[in-house]
This record gives C-alpha cells, structure tokens and sequence, in this order.
C-alpha cells in the first residue's frame, strides 16, 4: 500500500515552501521590494501555499482509525529536518528568470520527488513540524498483532497510551486521537 500519488506530490511540494519563499525573497528588487520575475515567482508561490494548505487542512480533517495500544516509541520529529540538501540551492546564484536554472531546478525536484516516493519519504515534512505535528516511530498492538510503522501525530502520547490511527501507507499512520492510560480523549 503506498499513499496515493496527488497525495504523495502535495505532500513533497508542501515540504519546499519555505525553500520557495527563499526563492522569491531573493527574487525581490533592491528598490521597490517587487519581484524582479513576478510571474515565476508568483506560480511558485501559489503552488507551494495551496499544497501547503490543503495538506494541512487534510490532516486536520482525519477523523477515523482505529484503536492502537503503543508497547515501543521513539521520536523522530527531528527526521523532519532532512531537506537541508535541497536548501542549499538557495545560497548560490539563482536567478528565476533564466530558463536553464528553472529546468534544472524542475528536473531536480522531479528526482527528489521520485525518490522521496519510491522510498515513501515523502511525510518527512517540515510544514507538518512547524503545523505542530511529530513523527514518531512506534511499535503498537492491533489486537494480537503487533505491527511496527510510523506515526504522525499532533497529539503527544507515550507508552501504553492508546491512539486511534489511520494508515496512510504500509508503514505509516496518522494518529487522529489519544486516550492517555485511562484518561478521556485528549483530542
């Protein structure tokens, strides 16, 4: 099971907003703070806020699951941080109104994208952690079974708490709820 591929591409390109704001602010005219290439820097713009946006909205919107009681944990929010490399392109001169650095930059992210899918890396986002959402590596009970993936979650738990998860992909799950050891909801 992978995460569906529109999916998987907001997701990605979500994750490069704060990379396409460096983009058009190193864009912008010395004199009147005006994008010097307004139309590149615009359709980079809106494409990252709407992805950014609508990832957001869709993860506050999971409402589902099922009842998992977690038996292992270890927090992997600071994995969010692995984009640095793409980040880099930044610091060198990029000019958005030459055609050869926008394809290139195109063909780069294309590589990242399918790399990043192929190896479903793809909900290690920075946007998520800034949103408030942790990535989490657990183990948990599904009934008898004991299954091992990754949680996202905007609810802080530990062990023996029960979340109420939503798959996403073979080894990933949204948690949508936590029941604290024997307390109410914390939703």
């Amino acid at each position: 099971m992978k995460l569906r591929f529109f999916a998987s591409l907001l997701m990605f390109i979500s994750s490069y907003f704060p990379l396409a704001l460096i983009f058009v602010i190193k864009d912008l005219d010395d004199t009147n703070f005006l994008p010097k290439h307004p139309i590149a820097a615009g359709i980079i713009l809106v494409i990252t806020i709407l992805a950014c946006a609508t990832v957001i909205i869709a993860a506050n919107k999971i409402q589902s699951g099922i009842p998992v009681k977690v038996t292992k944990l270890a927090n992997k929010s600071g994995d969010m941080f692995t984009y640095t490399i793409p980040y880099m392109i930044s610091f060198y001169n990029f000019d958005l109104g030459d055609w050869k650095t926008l394809i290139s930059l195109f063909v780069f992210m294309i590589l990242m994208f399918a790399l990043a899918y192929r190896t479903q890396n793809i909900f290690i986002n920075p946007v998520l952690a800034l949103a408030g959402y942790g990535l989490y590596d657990c183990q948990f009970k599904d009934g008898e079974r004991e299954v091992s993936g990754l949680l996202i979650s905007k609810y802080p738990f530990q062990l023996g708490d029960i979340c109420v998860i939503e798959r996403l992909s073979q080894f990933l799950y949204f948690v949508s709820s936590v029941q604290l050891k024997g307390k109410a909801d914390a939703k």
